[in-house]
């Protein structure tokens, strides 16, 4: 948003993002979606922290129930633009020291977010982070090379179906759970294109390796034993550039440990949070 612009209000921001607040507790949580995703993602995650949080779901701008109307190509091409979509949720619910939960990009804006908002987060979760997904060699292993991400936005651009059903049990990866790559199929596919492309190239050309000097709250990366969007070296790269951080490896597959090892993601959440509170 730019500084001149004056600041939305609360129930614009509420209606916009699709918001929902549960749980009770003087601490704040809010978990953020990937791309191509929901707030109904967290379903198996956000309900093991609504007896001790106030816990808020919300979808960006253009995604799941969200509203549509609102998306600006503009603003949201840079991670920036979502990075704003979480400063307004705060705002509109007066949030302070939260813990910020982001999966995939959105833990790089959460770390957007946080460096614009200080006061607004205690602590980061990020679950199955990138910080780059394009390799730059010799000394970073996003992942994927510029022919891979150029011939994904091709399909995207010719065959959206095609794309989404392609994609969507990669990204997931466990086939012995057909039903969660069905759903992430579904999600990318009630995406509007535009928006998915937009939010796609903020995504995979963005490069936050930068940012990561800034983090300054304790931090838990989650990364996965076997993903194939963001490898584990990833996870090690950002631990040796956040100063406060912990590195979990989970002994999952795919890149949403949130639907596919619920139980595993809950349980590294909790001991990080007990121990940085006992800390």
């Amino acid at each position: 948003m730019d500084r001149h612009e004056p600041s939305p209000s609360r129930e614009w921001v509420l209606a916009r993002n699709n918001v929902t607040v549960t749980g009770t507790g003087d601490r704040t949580m809010i978990f953020a979606h990937g791309f191509g995703c929901d707030q109904h993602m967290w379903r198996f995650v956000s309900p093991a922290f609504e007896a001790d949080h106030r816990v808020i779901l919300f979808d960006y701008a253009g995604c799941g129930q969200s509203d549509l109307a609102s998306f600006d190509p503009h603003r949201y091409g840079s991670l920036h633009g979502y990075a704003q979509d979480v400063l307004d949720v705060c705002a509109a619910l007066d949030v302070r020291d939260a813990i910020f939960v982001g999966h995939s990009v959105s833990s790089m804006i959460g770390v957007l977010a946080a460096a614009r908002q200080p006061s607004c987060f205690s602590e980061l979760v990020m679950i199955a982070p990138s910080p780059r997904y394009l390799d730059d060699p010799p000394d970073y292993v996003g992942g994927f090379s510029r022919d891979d991400i150029e011939e994904l936005f091709s399909v995207m651009d010719h065959n959206y179906i095609g794309w989404a059903r392609t994609l969507a049990p990669v990204v997931m990866g466990n086939p012995h759970q057909p039903e969660l790559t069905a759903e992430l199929e579904q999600s990318f596919c009630s995406t509007d294109p535009t928006v998915a492309r937009t939010f796609a190239q903020a995504t995979f050309f963005g490069d936050n390796r930068a940012d990561l000097a800034a983090v300054s709250v304790p931090t838990l990366i989650l990364q996965v034993s076997d993903d194939a969007i963001a490898p584990v070296s990833v996870g090690h790269y950002l631990h040796e550039r956040i100063a406060a951080s912990t590195l979990t490896i989970l002994d999952a597959q795919g890149h949403c440990p949130h639907l596919s090892h619920a139980d595993e993601t809950i349980r590294a959440m909790r001991g990080f949070l007990q121990r940085d509170r006992a800390a």
